[in-house]
């Protein structure tokens, strides 16, 4: 786990003010701590997720948070609560299609600060 002091240094450098925020944000919970670890990585490390990857680790009604993209490939089939730094046009389109809600992340770390119910994804493709 990155110390916060590691976090602030790698946030120094990046431009996207919404990204900060969240960063900033998540860091003064140890339950939204990963989230911010990998934020605040190079973007090199970011994380980019299709919709069926998504689809097999999820059940109905879950919140998943994928802090990096969602992108479009694939389908989903359950109906969930998305939490994402961005998602695809097409990724977008597919979840509203299945009722699925979309969130930012920065309104789910406020009002869910325990991070009760929810299931990160953070590997790469």
């Amino acid at each position: 786990m990155k110390s916060n002091t590691k976090i602030d240094k790698q946030i120094e450098r990046k431009t996207n003010p919404i990204l900060k925020n969240i960063v900033i944000l998540a860091k003064k919970n140890e339950k939204w701590k990963p989230i911010a670890e990998v934020l605040a990585s190079p973007r090199s490390n970011k994380v980019a997720i299709n919709l069926d990857e998504i689809d097999k680790h999820a059940k109905l009604g879950d919140t998943i948070v994928v802090p990096g993209k969602v992108l479009g490939t694939g389908k989903i089939t359950k109906k969930i609560k998305m939490v994402a730094f961005a998602i695809s046009e097409q990724a977008a389109e597919k979840l509203k299609k299945e009722k699925c809600e979309i969130v930012t992340m920065e309104k789910e770390i406020k009002e869910n600060p325990q991070a009760q119910g929810v299931k990160i994804l953070r590997w790469t493709q």
